[in-house]
């Protein structure tokens, strides 16, 4: 990574978060597959950090939550006992700040009660009002609400096979009570990001490099890409951005975690010629 040049790093990524596969980027930017890899891992891991930092002390009003799937080297069918419980299913937790469009918390792991579980956690953690939260008819949903949020929480379970709505703690608002925007966030993510897109062979083979993929996203979606309703990316409606970012910001803010660093994140180029395209 520190021996490709950053206007090939930009180029990269860009391609990556066009919905380009790993073979497809290192043709388009000319760079070899290995190196398209690593540097996707290692932005994407970096976006992490920056998700951390960025994404805390919010007042969220309304959450949309839901799952989607993808798998690790096989599907769950084909799985044998010789293989490593990281392989097979895997789904992708999103929460989905309704009014701002923002990918608050993620979380990928198996649909069961433990991820379930650590993924309202971490929701919990970054929000400091009481929201309104709205998931579907997975059940490990009702406890992990409960446990995360305790009282502190208007939550509704959306059961569309049986067209039914069911307020399950606090007193939530029917008007806001949905899933539609985190479901057509869902189609985004199939659509920008290979390793989602069925029946290819672009699929994950190893976790660490899906949870990267996955967390690069969420920081493009958040910081870089316009919203066509807001006309704004999720970041700058929220207040924690003051501009769309470029893909080479991204990079440097990523990148350039460290101990101290705090929100929000202001990042630039202080030389125009050096300034990356993205």
């Amino acid at each position: 990574m520190n021996a490709l040049p950053f206007s090939k790093q930009v180029r990269v990524v860009a391609a990556l978060v066009d919905g380009c596969s790993i073979r497809a980027t290192a043709r388009l930017c000319d760079v070899n597959r290995e190196t398209v890899m690593n540097l996707g891992l290692s932005i994407g891991e970096a976006c992490q950090q920056l998700h951390d930092r960025m994404m805390c002390r919010l007042h969220i009003n309304a959450l949309e939550l839901d799952e989607i799937w993808a798998f690790v080297a096989k599907k769950q069918r084909r799985l044998t006992d010789a293989d490593s419980p990281e392989m097979g299913d895997q789904y992708t937790y999103v929460a989905l700040d309704a009014v701002h469009k923002a990918i608050v918390s993620y979380r990928v792991g198996k649909r069961d009660s433990r991820t379930t579980n650590a993924f309202a956690l971490d929701l919990r953690r970054r929000i400091v009002n009481r929201p309104q939260i709205t998931s579907d008819a997975f059940q490990p949903y009702l406890q992990a609400v409960t446990r995360a949020f305790g009282a502190e929480v208007d939550y509704a379970m959306l059961i569309k096979e049986e067209h039914l709505v069911v307020p399950l703690l606090g007193e939530p608002d029917p008007a806001r009570i949905s899933t539609s925007f985190v479901e057509r966030n869902n189609l985004s993510m199939r659509m920008q990001v290979r390793r989602f897109t069925r029946k290819t062979n672009g699929f994950s083979k190893k976790l660490r490099n899906h949870t990267a993929a996955v967390s690069l996203y969420v920081a493009h979606h958040n910081y870089c890409r316009v919203h066509e309703t807001l006309g704004k990316t999720p970041g700058m409606a929220l207040g924690i951005t003051s501009h769309i970012w470029s893909i080479g910001e991204l990079i440097e803010a990523a990148t350039s975690i460290g101990p101290s660093l705090a929100r929000p994140i202001k990042t630039g180029h202080s030389d125009p010629e050096n300034r990356p395209l993205g």
